[in-house]
């Protein structure tokens, strides 16, 4: 892992990354880019999510170019939620952006997402916006429409798109439900979502500019099914997201790891 500590970091990025060596020298100087084209003191959060290629290396060879760049690893693959949520702990900023690893949003609109926080909690992407530009493929659009029908069914999330690769929050309004998020995959969008919303968070959704490609797994797409079962079962069951957790031992943090959601 390499820290680069920044002073006074107002605006971090958080950026997931599992097997992308040929695309994360461009992902960074991409969001360097623009954000030097803000006023804020910003940092770049690389998270190397196990990857099994040079991602690690390309990435930290960056950082030693780029002082605004950290890189955080770990050596399993743990998936994109868990990702985000290493990320999100680790960020110096006051304010939190997340944005997928694979050039597919267009991360210029940024600065509109800042803004709106003045006035709500997390600024989400939303493909279905009437002013999004999106470029996908029929099949991956039938595929998603459909997931957000049973995201809305089985959690009452009353949001048209979880899953668009572009939020932007105030740490502060998270930090306290960071902890209790347990999908590590991706359906953690949704989690994310859903505690917000049931802890009255204000959230915002803007336009978006994506190109999307056709592939995805039948494997994927099971197992966002399954984690969004796990979350309705802890929302609307077990209340699990309404608890109090106590402060844990070392035993406890280590059973908490491994039993929570896969």
């Amino acid at each position: 892992m390499v820290k680069k500590p920044i002073s006074q970091v107002e605006l971090s990025f958080v950026i997931p990354a599992c097997d992308e060596e040929g695309l994360i020298e461009a992902v960074l100087d991409t969001v360097d880019a623009v954000a030097r084209n803000g006023r804020l003191r910003y940092e770049i959060v690389v998270v190397d999510d196990g990857s099994r290629d040079l991602t690690f290396e390309k990435a930290t060879a960056y950082a030693k170019r780029n002082s605004h760049v950290k890189v955080l690893s770990y050596a399993a693959n743990m998936g994109k939620g868990y990702a985000l949520k290493t990320g999100f702990m680790q960020a110096a900023g006051v304010l939190v952006v997340f944005a997928d690893g694979d050039c597919e949003v267009d991360l210029h609109t940024i600065w509109r997402y800042l803004a709106a926080l003045e006035h709500g909690d997390i600024v989400i992407a939303s493909k279905r916006h009437p002013d999004s530009h999106v470029e996908v493929p029929l099949a991956r659009k039938i595929l998603s429409y459909s997931f957000n029908v049973i995201v809305r069914l089985l959690t009452g999330v009353p949001f048209r798109d979880t899953q668009a690769g572009l939020k932007a929050m105030k740490k502060k309004a998270f930090v306290k439900i960071f902890p209790k998020l347990a999908v590590k995959r991706y359906a953690f969008d949704v989690e994310l979502l859903a505690v917000a919303h049931l802890y009255g968070l204000k959230v915002v959704e803007l336009p978006v500019n994506l190109k999307l490609d056709a592939s995805f797994k039948l494997s994927e797409i099971r197992k966002m099914f399954v984690d969004v079962l796990g979350i309705a079962y802890r929302l609307r069951v077990i209340h699990w997201y309404q608890r109090r957790f106590p402060a844990q031992n070392r035993f406890q943090r280590f059973a908490s790891f491994v039993f929570r959601g896969q």
